[in-house]
């Protein structure tokens, strides 16, 4: 539980990652080569309820925790960097909708339309966020770049780069980038210069 409190992220990231391990129990056809993360919680599949909370909700949640945590270590900073905060927020609860909203076979259907709205709402939050973050926080040049990179790469790997071969792999790649964006911001955020204890 302690760990949890202190390292909510690091909780997130071995979640996800146990998720996409434990993948192909039941399904030994899926491949994380051609296949996008959620198809393999999809309605009707075996096992798909505990891959979605693995991979998508529990994760989502522990994230939540960071953010909140995040919000008070930087109580001071300025707007720019609180709007940020609040977006990657919004981010976060996005990819956790994407596991109670599981793909359907119809491509049609509610369950898969909500599920692409949530998985739309995550990166389309997350740019902006990181890129107030960038200009707002005032962490240093590298923190900057860190944020800013995050922001390009992200939507161009889990939008632009999935195509034919490469979908699986593009979209792991978002999602790590993504993943190691928050335990990169949280270190900061909880470092000796946070602005807890920098001030403005």
């Amino acid at each position: 539980m302690n760990a949890l409190v202190r390292r909510p992220e690091w909780i997130a990231v071995a979640l996800f990652m146990l998720a996409l391990l434990l993948a192909n129990v039941g399904l030994p056809g899926y491949s994380h080569l051609v296949h996008p993360v959620a198809l393999r919680g999809s309605a009707g599949l075996p096992w798909a309820l505990a891959y979605n909370l693995l991979a998508f909700v529990l994760p989502g949640a522990a994230l939540v925790w960071a953010g909140v945590r995040l919000r008070t270590d930087w109580a001071d900073a300025g707007w720019l960097a609180r709007i940020g905060v609040v977006l990657v927020q919004l981010s976060v609860l996005a990819f956790a909708a994407q596991g109670l909203a599981p793909l359907e076979a119809d491509t049609e259907a509610t369950g898969s339309r909500l599920h692409v709205l949530a998985w739309m709402l995550w990166w389309i939050a997350f740019v902006p966020g990181a890129l107030l973050l960038a200009l707002g926080a005032r962490r240093g040049i590298g923190f900057a770049l860190a944020c800013l990179a995050a922001a390009l790469l992200v939507p161009l790997l889990a939008v632009f780069a999935p195509i034919g071969p490469w979908v699986g792999i593009a979209q792991r790649l978002a999602f790590a980038l993504w993943f190691g964006w928050w335990l990169a911001i949280c270190a900061s955020a909880s470092g000796p210069g946070s602005s807890r204890t920098a001030g403005t």
